[in-house]
């Protein structure tokens, strides 16, 4: 086949230690982004399946990787899967590789039969010709609530392998932080994404449970960008245990959870959401996407 010559396609490859350090030059040669951080807290998503060309001398050409990411969309289950670690080498660019791995991972989702696809791109007209609509993504601005109660909070390290051990285990029976638009899962990309986030800072609310994962905002706001627990405390809790006083709060999810009203504003940046799925599947009411969720 034409631009293919010489290329051989291979499917499901994570089981080779090869193969999964071609992968990952090949995405710190396209986004900068060191992947292998992952063996070191439980290696990648076991539900991935990738899907790629690879040349004779075993480097990795093009990928996409298709995995498990169910979902709660207003308040109802929806058995969904994520594409990630999409990218093609500059010089193969052009030849019909990507599109022949991103086909083989639609056919993929198709045939495991989940109701819905998402990915995020910086470059969302590419993907409309597979079916994918854009979402919009928001924040959600509001004061300070009053009233809070205080706990015993621990700061977490990413760095030591207790604190990451007891982060593993509750996002396993996390509850989804918002019913409107939210993971049911994903610890892999959260233990990911919080390793490569020096500003985020990760605290234990141990009476709850809970870990609040927040920062400070550019705009000088507590942001609340996710809890990580089976259950989701107060938003008036958070900040008092935290003992911050902040004149107002951005949060990166829908606040459903919270006991706090906001106004919902819209993200800005270069990341869009698409979906590809059926009209009724999209959420009613404006909702967001945690950092620590991003794929």
């Amino acid at each position: 086949m034409p631009g293919r010559t010489r290329l051989t396609f291979r499917q499901d490859y994570f089981g080779g230690t090869a193969a999964w350090l071609a992968l990952a030059a090949l995405l710190e040669d396209t986004f900068g982004i060191d992947v292998t951080i992952l063996d070191r807290l439980g290696g990648p998503d076991p539900s991935s399946v990738p899907f790629a060309f690879f040349d004779a001398a075993g480097a990795c050409i093009a990928n996409i990787t298709a995995f498990s990411l169910p979902l709660v969309v207003d308040g109802v289950f929806v058995r969904a899967a994520g594409l990630q670690s999409g990218a093609v080498r500059p010089d193969f660019r052009g030849r019909g590789l990507y599109r022949a791995v991103m086909q083989a991972a639609l056919d993929h989702c198709d045939g495991e039969g989940f109701e819905a696809v998402v990915l995020l791109t910086d470059t969302p007209e590419l993907y409309r010709r597979y079916g994918f609509c854009p979402m919009a993504l928001h924040r959600f601005v509001g004061p300070m609530p009053a009233q809070g109660k205080a706990g015993p909070v621990r700061r977490l390290d990413m760095a030591s392998e207790a604190d990451v051990t007891v982060l593993a285990r509750l996002l396993e029976g996390r509850r989804p932080v918002s019913d409107r638009f939210a993971p049911l899962r994903q610890k892999e990309m959260f233990l990911f994404n919080a390793a490569l986030d020096t500003e985020l800072r990760l605290d234990l609310m141990e009476e709850d449970n809970a870990v609040i994962a927040w920062r400070r905002e550019e705009d000088g706001s507590f942001g609340l960008v996710d809890i990580v627990g089976a259950h989701i405390p107060r938003l008036a809790d958070i900040l008092a245990s935290l003992r911050v006083t902040p004149s107002h709060v951005t949060v990166h999810f829908a606040p459903d959870h919270l006991g706090w009203e906001a106004r919902a504003v819209p993200q800005t940046g270069d990341l869009v959401l698409m979906l590809r799925a059926a009209e009724d599947l999209r959420p009613a009411l404006p909702f967001g996407l945690p950092p620590t969720a991003e794929f």
